[in-house]
């Protein structure tokens, strides 16, 4: 009679060069993966947090008007001091707007009836923060205030480790003058598609020669379309274009 193998019978342990092999293999597997973590994903993931994290979290991305309602939307940032700012936009051939009065706003009203240019024509108070915008620039087309390239830009209270402050804007486009859809007031009327003066804006800075870091931040409007307090509507991608300035050489 035969009997039948025992199961219980001891494994044969591999050779010992086997035994190295797997050690070696999992040594550099471990190694491999110990590199992709701290030298690809880990710096990705920060920069992410640290483009992200805190105020483009916490940032109002709508601007509102004197009496409450909705403005136009946050498209634009830009990290610098306030002259380098000035200086980038007097350099990419932006214009400071002259503050609202009754000079200035007579002067608009006859220029755009005549068709006479304008560059530093007012542009309408809009507010984030609690308070105006700090900075208001246009660019002129044509030789009528009736259409402009225009942006306003806040001070928000985040700085970077150099204690530059990071500026908020709403960069929009006057395309035509009429009546208020809400109010009935005459006001300029924006493009609807506000990405496309966001991506101008940023191309005239960009073409000076002293923006850096420049990119997109992605999901920072979680709603991509909204209507102005002149009841316009605007439709954006919902991404934030961000820039830092290069001072200007001493």
């Amino acid at each position: 009679m035969t009997t039948a193998p025992d199961d219980a019978s001891p494994v044969p342990e591999p050779p010992r060069r086997v035994r190295r092999f797997r050690l070696v293999t999992g040594i550099v597997v471990g190694l491999l993966i110990y590199l992709a973590v701290a030298y690809l994903v880990m710096p990705l993931l920060w920069e992410t947090y640290a483009h992200r994290h805190p105020a483009l979290d916490s940032a109002p991305n709508i601007t509102v008007t004197k009496d409450g309602h909705p403005g136009d939307p946050i498209n634009v940032g830009l990290i610098g001091t306030q002259a380098d700012l000035e200086s980038l936009l007097s350099q990419a051939g932006w214009y400071r707007a002259a503050a609202l009065g009754l000079k200035s706003d007579l002067k608009i009203a006859v220029d755009t009836v005549v068709e006479r240019p304008y560059d530093e024509a007012p542009v309408s108070n809009l507010y984030l923060y609690g308070r105006k915008e700090d900075l208001a620039y246009e660019q002129p087309v044509g030789d009528n205030p009736r259409q402009r390239h225009h942006v306003r830009f806040w001070s928000s209270s985040e700085q970077d480790e150099q204690g530059r402050p990071l500026w908020f804007g709403s960069a929009t486009y006057d395309e035509r003058v009429g009546l208020s859809h809400t109010t009935g007031q005459i006001t300029h009327h924006i493009a609807a598609d506000v990405d496309v003066e966001r991506d101008h804006l940023f191309k005239t800075l960009i073409a000076t020669g002293r923006l850096t870091d420049v990119q997109y931040i992605d999901n920072f409007h979680p709603n991509h379309k909204g209507h102005n307090g002149g009841g316009d509507l605007w439709q954006t991608d919902g991404r934030l274009r961000l820039g830092t300035i290069v001072p200007a050489a001493p």
